[in-house]
């Protein structure tokens, strides 16, 4: 197929650095906040990180870890794969060295933000994890709120995850959020990263579409993604995000901008914006959600500091 994505479809492997799978930053997509990093650890494997001017959160995509930052041990229990449970996480704060370890392994999402302000290390359990079931009929799907901007305090950085039934559309109507306009609107760069069920030994994939919204890079993608692919948004109306029938499409969405508020504002495509209006019209689809936060309530841990109190 055509693919007009003029470098903002990163495939799998393409944005590969060091001990990362895949690592995006403000100087490699040439904007000013988002960051997001895939982390594979072997068995018993560790890694360490600076966090610089950023903020970031430890998520789990398949397996746990520990992640010890200013004097703070947390651990994650984790999850089998994103198609099967909620995970919790790990909030871990600017200037500040983090070490990750993995005793069984595991691949581990790192989304992160510039900001201003230095918080506090945090855990994230899954079962406080907010999940939404969001349109209705073939636009169904399951958003988990994990780091929303109402949900998860940060200084800048939002994120979310989102997973689509196979023959849905999500991300739909097609919206932006590439200006500030107070209550309306939030200027926010965002990434989208995939992963795409597989069908026995059949490998997944969709498709993403961005058409321009006459603002900023003039961002055009029309891009086939398969599992560990990303694409950026630095602007543009984005969606819909399609899933090929019989393959569930998960994207994990990281966001960050320079507005006052940390705020999640959208605009809807005015030709789409009717969409919403007919939702009530059909019911939810009946395969979601694919599980519930309460799920995986058994995660829930805590913060245990290097003298092993609570």
């Amino acid at each position: 197929m055509t693919d007009t994505s003029s470098g903002f479809h990163l495939r799998a492997g393409s944005a590969a650095s060091g001990p990362y799978t895949l690592a995006v930053s403000p100087e490699s997509a040439e904007w000013g906040y988002s960051s997001l990093r895939v982390l594979e650890l072997a068995p018993g494997a560790g890694h360490t990180f600076a966090t610089g001017p950023s903020e970031w959160i430890v998520l789990p995509l398949s397996g746990g870890c520990t992640v010890r930052a200013d004097g703070h041990t947390l651990e994650l229990r984790g999850r089998e794969s994103v198609f099967a449970a909620v995970s919790d996480f790990a909030y871990v704060p600017r200037d500040t060295e983090v070490e990750i370890s993995s005793a069984a392994g595991g691949r581990f999402a790192l989304t992160g933000a510039r900001c201003e302000r230095r918080l506090p290390v945090r855990y994230g359990a899954a079962g406080d994890v907010p999940v939404e079931l969001r349109g209705s009929g073939t636009c169904s799907r399951q958003v988990n709120n994990f780091a929303a901007a109402d949900v998860f305090e940060a200084d800048r950085l939002i994120a979310v995850e989102v997973l689509t039934p196979g023959g849905n559309w999500s991300s739909y109507p097609p919206h932006k959020h590439d200006e500030e306009r107070a209550g309306a609107e939030s200027a926010l760069e965002e990434i989208y990263y995939y992963e795409i069920a597989p069908h026995g030994s059949t490998e997944g994939l969709g498709y993403q579409r961005v058409s321009p919204s006459g603002r900023g890079r003039g961002t055009d993608v029309l891009a086939e993604v398969r599992g560990g692919d990303a694409v950026l948004i630095p602007d543009g109306w984005h969606g819909p995000s399609m899933a090929a029938p019989g393959h569930d499409m998960y994207y994990l969405n990281v966001m960050a901008g320079p507005g006052v508020d940390r705020a999640w504002h959208i605009c809807d495509h005015p030709d789409h914006a009717w969409i919403r209006g007919a939702w009530s019209e059909s019911p939810m689809d009946p395969r979601l959600p694919l599980y519930e936060a309460k799920d995986s309530a058994e995660s829930r841990g805590g913060t245990q500091n290097e003298e092993g109190e609570r």
